[in-house]
């Protein structure tokens, strides 16, 4: 599906990843990123967000928090992250980025509140009183004031399983001055997740009842004279759903997968956004008419019911050949994928692999590359990074 997109929209970095491969430049196992195309998805969310009078966090996990990335995004007009954990707040912070919010989806841990606070975050969301009170106490420690967000449920919001929690929205005007009663911390405004979702049926995206709790509560909120405060709606972002979330009130957005053209409204309709991202294997061996491709980054976000899942396969970008293929199920570990070349001839060892598909980088074991260059045909490797981030000793 996201193959097909890449494909059509943006077939030079197909033909990059295999080049760069095949020269020994990229190994298997990689997430490559198209950086020029990243710039661009950039500037076109933070340019509507300017026009708007909105505020625009990156979220970088689906990317392996990769620095160059960082960089291509704050050159294209986001200069703040958003960190799903303090692993991202770490890497986005190391590559330069503002740190704009934490908490969100994943609380900080007691023992690393510390380590948040020092890193001066501009919104810090709580899900309870105790975590209100434990950002307080790191931020008296580090000398500043902590801008706290409440997250507000309210019956029939919709959640990922395990994705839960947060304060009543009922309960609003309450959490706001016990917030605000707190030394060092001070109510700031509301969040929720998800505020769009995509519409399989539909192929289109749609508020969420997340979305109408969010405006119920700013309105009591703002009934009471709390009418400067932020409202964070993150949830299926794009530059094309940016004015229907600023005309309920919204005021942050976090785009996350609309950096690389992945989000699932992508796959089916041609949005701003370029598809910026593949991952990269290579031919390992061959068994029973099958030919095995190295994994560790084969986790397919389940936005959509499973797919036929295709692979361009070759030594070179002219004749490489497009595969059917099949990946580990989500309980296997995904130490290879399988190319079925039917009608074709087997491919030869350490042939390039090329897929598309939606990416969660963070939570594999692949390793994550930038490319720049793409948009002047002129492709270079920005630099080989670990899915968390990190620098790695490749090659060795």
């Amino acid at each position: 599906m996201f193959l097909d997109l890449l494909r059509r929209r943006n077939p030079a970095l197909i033909d990059a990843a295999i080049s760069l491969h095949q020269q020994g430049q990229l190994p298997a196992n990689t997430y490559v990123l198209d950086l020029d195309a990243i710039t661009a998805n950039a500037q076109s969310i933070s340019s509507e967000a300017t026009r708007l009078g909105l505020t625009a966090f990156a979220m970088t996990k689906q990317i392996g928090r990769n620095p160059d990335a960082c960089k291509a995004i704050t050159a294209g007009g986001i200069e703040a992250s958003v960190a799903v954990d303090m692993e991202c707040a770490r890497a986005t912070f190391r590559a330069g980025m503002q740190l704009g919010h934490i908490g969100h989806l994943v609380q900080v841990p007691q023992a690393e509140a510390s380590a948040a606070a020092s890193m001066h975050p501009a919104n810090w969301t709580v899900f309870n009183h105790d975590k209100a009170r434990q950002a307080a106490k790191a931020a008296a420690a580090c000398g500043h004031d902590q801008a706290l967000l409440a997250r507000v449920y309210a019956e029939g919001d919709e959640f990922y399983s395990g994705h839960e929690g947060g304060f009543p929205a009922g309960d609003v005007l309450a959490v706001a001055d016990q917030l605000d009663a707190l030394d060092s911390a001070h109510f700031a405004g509301i969040t929720t997740f998800p505020a769009l979702l995509f519409d399989r049926e539909t192929r289109t995206v749609r508020r969420t009842r997340n979305l109408t709790t969010l405006e119920r509560a700013a309105s009591r909120l703002g009934d009471h004279g709390r009418t400067d405060i932020q409202i964070n709606g993150p949830g299926t972002t794009s530059t094309e759903t940016l004015s229907a979330l600023a005309s309920v009130g919204v005021t942050q957005v976090e785009p996350g997968h609309a950096l690389t053209g992945t989000t699932p409204w992508h796959a089916v309709r041609d949005l701003p956004e370029l598809p910026a991202v593949c991952y990269l294997s290579e031919v390992s061996h061959l068994y029973g008419g099958r030919a095995y491709c190295f994994g560790g980054g084969m986790y397919v976000d389940p936005v959509f019911p499973p797919y036929p899942m295709r692979a361009i396969v070759g030594h070179d970008p002219s004749s490489a050949a497009l595969l059917s293929a099949t990946l580990p199920p989500a309980q296997a570990i995904d130490y290879y994928g399988q190319l079925h070349p039917t009608g074709h001839a087997a491919p030869e060892i350490g042939a390039s692999v090329v897929f598309g598909f939606r990416i969660q980088a963070f939570v594999t074991r692949a390793y994550t590359a930038g490319i720049t260059g793409l948009s002047t045909s002129t492709p270079r490797v920005a630099g080989i990074w670990s899915a968390d981030g990190s620098a790695t000793s490749w090659p060795a």
